[in-house]
């Protein structure tokens, strides 16, 4: 088989008809309001706090700047448990708050953080947990909340590949203190670029609006070291707009992932992330780890690329072996995160992605 004349890709960012996002700008050419939380802005954080079904919303330009952001809200201090099998910016964020990050291994069927290890690195200077979702898997959120309560740390979940996730009717914004949400181009729903955090107590949104602000809380008032966190007008615009077709292309992932399954799952050495019963998934990604198959995961990689289909290692490396990290951090001390980011690729998922695409890539893995 010959090289494809388009590549297949790992992702492909969602976008509404070309007609229907132009006539949702159409206005700001009247009013000249762009940015600072205009018209578009305030309609889509109020639909994005029913979506999600959080308490209280705030959005951001990206899922970085809204998780460092609401770090520096919560005023912690000394030490953070977070994973090491995660996307950059929840680490980043962590460090660039000057707090310190301690890895916390993962479990090995779903890849979120191991809840019963968490109690055994907490010292007197943790003063949170930073678990993360990985893709659209939730963690264990009511062991993590409890064992947080016990010992007086928050909760700030790196909920960036969770959005529209539920558990038992609650949605994934609804777990600890805060939960940050990205809506970058190659999520499940993207505003171009952009994010948001959703938070239990409604004092923070003081806080929390004034630092994406530069800590401007009223014309002759600076009352924070902020930063500039703002959506503007134009992504808050394909924002609304996405959210309307965000059914369907739900459920056109549903398909993919589904012919996904057929032809993978029970395949001997090939690990699929399993179903939990009364979960309301996203099919954000299709994660496969390749252990104990005649082929390793980078053989895999290297044949899908030959043919002009791209996955992804994703997460790889994990972050405790990042060249930035190398002085103060090593993957050997989590171990089964180290292994599953030697071990799994996403392959490709987006909700236009032809079934029989689908069968092509899995014909390419199994042969």
């Amino acid at each position: 088989m010959g090289r494809r004349e388009e590549s297949v890709l790992v992702t492909r960012s969602s976008m509404p008809p070309f007609e229907e996002y132009v006539e949702m700008i159409r206005p700001l050419w009247g009013s000249h309001w762009l940015t600072n939380m205009g018209d578009l802005h305030q309609r889509l954080e109020k639909e994005l706090k029913h979506w999600l079904k959080a308490e209280n919303l705030s959005l951001f330009v990206n899922g970085h700047t809204a998780l460092e952001m609401t770090l520096q809200a919560f005023h912690l201090s000394g030490e953070v448990i977070t994973t090491p099998f995660t996307f950059a910016s929840t680490t980043h964020a962590i460090v660039r708050n000057g707090l310190t990050p301690v890895f916390c291994d993962i479990r090995e069927d779903d890849y979120t953080i191991d809840a019963d290890q968490l109690e055994a690195l907490i010292t007197e200077k943790t003063s949170a947990i930073v678990p993360v979702h990985v893709y659209g898997n939730l963690c264990q959120t009511e062991k993590i909340q409890e064992i947080a309560s016990r010992h007086g740390l928050k909760v700030i979940y790196d909920a960036a590949h969770a959005f529209g996730v539920e558990k038992g009717g609650r949605g994934a914004a609804s777990f600890g203190d805060a939960s940050m949400f990205s809506f970058h181009a190659t999520k499940v729903y993207n505003t171009i670029e952009g994010g948001a955090v959703a938070y239990r107590d409604p004092e923070m949104a003081h806080e929390i609006n004034g630092l994406k602000n530069f800590g401007i809380l009223d014309e002759e008032t600076v009352a924070l070291v902020g930063g500039n966190g703002k959506m503007n007008e134009f992504q808050a615009a394909m924002g609304l707009c996405n959210l309307r077709h965000l059914p369907q292309e739900l459920e056109k992932r549903r398909k993919v992932w589904e012919r996904y399954m057929e032809h993978l799952k029970g395949v001997p050495g090939i690990r699929l992330c399993p179903e939990r019963p009364g979960v309301k998934m996203n099919y954000a990604y299709m994660p496969v780890a390749f252990s104990g198959f005649r082929k390793t995961r980078d053989q895999v990689f290297q044949e899908l690329s030959c043919q002009g289909i791209h996955p992804r290692k994703y997460f790889y490396p994990c972050v405790n072996a990042y060249q930035c990290y190398q002085d103060r951090f090593s993957s050997e001390d989590t171990p089964v995160a180290a292994k599953a980011s030697k071990e799994i690729l996403t392959l490709p998922m987006y909700a236009d992605l032809p079934l029989e695409t689908v069968d092509e890539i899995c014909r390419i893995v199994l042969q």
